[in-house]
């Protein structure tokens, strides 16, 4: 998707250690295994997909955790994989 395809407050920006950052759209938040994870979408031009753990804090307010364990991060792509199958 492009930019323009997602609302001002669809859009984060996302800062790196090494000083490099850049705008990503939210495809969504869900669920798995009783703990919530959120999918980004980089919209520098190449289209990754970036996958975090996700905890609301305050109204509109949330933290991007990183999922460390390989186990775990390929159980949440397997079912980020399996929504973006699903039909509409």
């Amino acid at each position: 998707m492009a930019k323009s395809d997602y609302g001002e407050d669809e859009i984060i920006h996302l800062d790196f250690d090494e000083g490099d950052g850049f705008d990503c759209g939210i495809i969504g938040v869900f669920d798995v295994d009783g703990t919530d994870y959120i999918a980004l979408e980089a919209l520098d031009g190449t289209h990754q997909v970036y996958l975090y753990g996700y905890q609301e804090k305050a109204e509109g307010e949330f933290d991007l955790l990183d999922i460390e364990d390989q186990a775990l991060f390929d159980r949440v792509a397997e079912e980020f994989d399996s929504l973006m199958d699903e039909p509409l």
